[in-house]
């Protein structure tokens, strides 16, 4: 059993946890992350590690469906069944130069120790997060504090400049003089997002690191449910992720794929009297 030592939401349905799992916490690098179940009744939940404090791992989550709702009703004190990891490849974090972070929606949560262990390694760290409105806007202030730059979209330019972070990509990039303005390019997000920077940056031949976020069941590479198509091979998210370089991602194939058990989590959602 795992303790609940805090917990707040930081925007509508938007929580941030620390849990108490000291082995994770003092192995856990950026990029990496962990898969819980809430209780015998709970499936298995892949989350990001979001930051790590002592013997406390932070997660952040949306409750979204039937798993992650329960796991949002869980208050701080309380505990939590099971917890593996740290899983999955970490980050690769050295000196590149000039690297622009770019997050959309809860990806801005990763994002942020990826931010940090660039900052840290001497790296100049763009950041540019967006999301469909100002409230869902989070750790705007911690990414201030160790990015040179930070850009914030919305959609609706409720917050910042309307618009997308691709749009403030484009804009930067196209102000890059022989192509060496960035070296290179993090992003974290929905699916499109993170495909729409990719082509952004494929002309101007600037390595670009993708996380994705394909369904995960029991992330040791033996359900292939996370499979995901890089380079014209066939990779698991779990293992040889969850990070790739996004010039050699089927996009098209991973959104396919996120679809899987779309009718599955309606059927659960309507049988707990959610509204969908």
């Amino acid at each position: 059993m795992f303790k609940i030592t805090n917990k707040k939401k930081l925007a509508p349905n938007i929580f941030e946890m620390q849990i108490e799992v000291s082995l994770i916490a003092k192995k856990a690098q950026p990029g990496q992350f962990i898969i819980l179940k809430v209780d015998e009744f709970g499936e298995r939940i892949p989350l990001t590690i979001a930051g790590t404090e002592k013997d406390n791992i932070t997660i952040v989550f949306q409750a979204v469906g039937v798993s992650t709702i329960r796991l949002s009703q869980k208050a701080k004190g309380e505990f939590l069944m099971d917890i593996a990891g740290p899983l999955g490849r970490p980050t690769e974090i050295e000196r590149f130069g000039k690297v622009a972070c770019i997050g959309g929606g809860v990806g801005i949560a990763e994002l942020l120790p990826v931010a940090k262990g660039l900052k840290k390694t001497g790296n100049i760290v763009i950041s540019i997060i967006g999301s469909r409105t100002k409230e869902l806007i989070i750790y705007e202030e911690e990414l201030k504090s160790i990015s040179d730059e930070l850009y914030i979209t919305t959609d609706n330019g409720s917050y910042g400049r309307k618009g997308f972070v691709t749009d403030v990509l484009k804009e930067f990039l196209e102000l890059v003089k022989d192509n060496k303005g960035l070296d290179r390019v993090y992003a974290v997000g929905p699916v499109k997002m993170m495909e729409r920077v990719c082509k952004l940056t494929a002309p101007k031949k600037i390595k670009t690191i993708v996380s994705l976020n394909s369904i995960l069941v029991d992330g040791t590479g033996m359900c292939g449910s996370c499979r995901v198509e890089v380079g014209g091979q066939t990779k698991f998210v779990c293992v040889d992720g969850p990070e790739f370089d996004g010039s050699l991602v089927n996009f098209k194939e991973l959104e396919a794929r996120q679809l899987l058990f779309k009718e599955q989590e309606e059927c659960a959602l309507r049988a707990k009297g959610i509204k969908i």
